[in-house]
C-alpha cells in the first residue's frame, strides 16, 4: 500500500510539473480602436488556437487611438499593441517612449477622407470651409497638417474638430460634418449608417494625395522586450500566421470576431477584413516580405511625422524605433 501510494504521489508531482511546464505564458494585446472587422486577425488567433498552439495565453484589450496604445505600453497597462506607426515616432522624438515597432501590417497608408457623394467633395482642397471631424486620438492627426501642405494648403487651412470615434458615422449621417477623416478599413460600416439617411459613402484615399509609408504596425514595450523575448518572439509568429489564416478566410475572420464580440455585425465585419486585405498584400510586401520594414520606406514615413511636428528629418534615426525580434 505505501508503495503504491508513493508511486501515486510521485506521479502526481510529475504531472503538476509538467502541467506547470507547459502552462501558457499570458500576453496582453491591445488593439487601436473598436473592435472591427479590420481588427479580426487577433480574434481569429485566440478563436482558433493559433495563439494556444504557441503557449500563449492572450487577451485582446481595446484602445482608444494609436497615442492611447503607446501610452499605455510605455506604462506597462498593455505588454503588445496595434497602431499607426506614426504616433509611435512621434512620442518616440518628442518623449522618448519605452516602446518599439516590431512587425509592419500596412504597407500602404490607410488613412482617408470619407464623405458623401452628394457633398461635391473631390479633393483636400474641396475640404475648406468645410465641417471635418476626426477621432481625438487617431494617428491621422499627425501627419494631417503636412498632408495639406503637400496639396498647396497652409497646414491650419482646414481645422478638423476632434470627437469620440463612435459619432464619426452619425455625425457624418445627419450632416453635422461634411467629412471626417477614418481609415479605409471601417467603409463598410459607414455604408449602413449612411442608408439611413438616403446618402452614399465616398472614400478619398489618403495615398491618392501623396501619402506614403506605413500604417498599422505591431508595437511592444521596452519591458517586454527586455524581459520576455522568447514570449513576444512567439507572439509575433503566431499574430503573423493569425493574419495570413485570416486573409484566406475572411468569412472565418468575421465569424471569430463575431464570437468574441457579440455586438458586431458579421458581414460588416467580412467586408472590413476583406478591405484591409490589400493593406497588407501589395507589392511593397511582396517585395520585402511580411512584416519587414524597410530602411527607405522607413525613412519617408518618418521624414512625413517630422515635418509634421516641425522637427529636423535629422534628429531621430527612425530605425531606433524599430526592434528585431529573434
Amino acid at each position: 500500500m505505501m508503495k503504491t501510494l508513493g508511486t501515486l504521489l510521485v506521479s502526481a508531482s510529475l504531472i503538476a510539473t509538467g502541467a506547470a511546464a507547459q502552462a501558457a505564458d499570458s500576453v496582453s494585446f491591445m488593439i487601436d480602436w473598436l473592435p472591427a472587422g479590420d481588427k479580426a486577425a487577433a480574434y481569429y488567433g485566440v478563436e482558433n488556437g493559433i495563439f494556444e498552439e504557441a503557449g500563449l495565453d492572450v487577451s485582446i484589450a481595446v484602445g482608444r487611438g494609436s497615442s492611447d496604445v503607446v501610452t499605455k505600453l510605455a506604462t506597462g497597462t498593455a505588454d503588445v499593441g496595434s497602431g499607426g506607426l506614426a504616433a509611435l515616432l512621434q512620442a518616440v522624438a518628442t518623449e522618448n517612449v519605452p516602446v518599439k515597432a516590431v512587425l509592419s501590417v500596412y504597407t500602404i497608408q490607410p488613412d482617408s477622407i470619407f464623405t458623401t457623394e452628394d457633398s461635391g467633395i473631390e479633393s483636400i482642397a474641396d475640404l475648406v470651409d468645410k465641417n471635418l471631424a476626426t477621432a481625438t486620438f487617431s494617428s491621422s492627426n499627425v501627419v494631417w497638417p503636412l498632408l495639406l501642405e503637400a496639396n498647396g494648403l497652409a497646414p491650419d487651412a482646414i481645422v478638423a474638430t476632434k470627437v469620440d470615434p463612435g459619432a464619426l458615422a452619425p455625425m457624418l449621417a445627419t450632416g453635422q460634418m461634411d467629412a471626417t477623416i477614418n481609415w479605409s478599413t471601417v467603409a463598410p460600416a459607414y455604408d449602413a449608417v449612411l442608408a439611413e439617411t438616403g446618402k452614399t459613402l465616398k472614400v478619398l484615399p489618403w495615398s491618392d494625395f501623396g501619402y506614403e509609408g506605413y500604417g498599422l504596425s505591431i508595437f511592444a514595450s521596452d519591458t517586454m522586450l527586455a524581459e520576455r523575448p522568447e514570449v513576444l518572439a512567439r507572439f509575433l509568429d503566431a499574430y503573423t500566421k493569425a493574419t495570413e489564416a485570416a486573409i484566406a478566410d475572411p468569412a472565418g475572420a468575421a465569424a471569430a470576431l463575431k464570437k468574441m464580440v457579440p455586438e458586431v455585425d458579421e458581414a460588416t465585419a467580412v467586408d472590413q477584413w476583406t478591405a484591409s486585405i490589400p493593406l497588407m498584400e501589395n507589392e511593397i510586401s511582396e517585395r520585402d516580405g511580411m512584416g519587414a520594414f524597410d530602411p527607405e520606406l522607413l525613412a519617408t514615413t518618418w521624414d512625413w511625422v517630422a515635418r509634421s511636428l516641425d522637427l529636423d528629418p535629422a534628429s531621430l534615426d527612425p530605425a531606433r524605433v524599430i526592434a528585431t525580434v529573434e
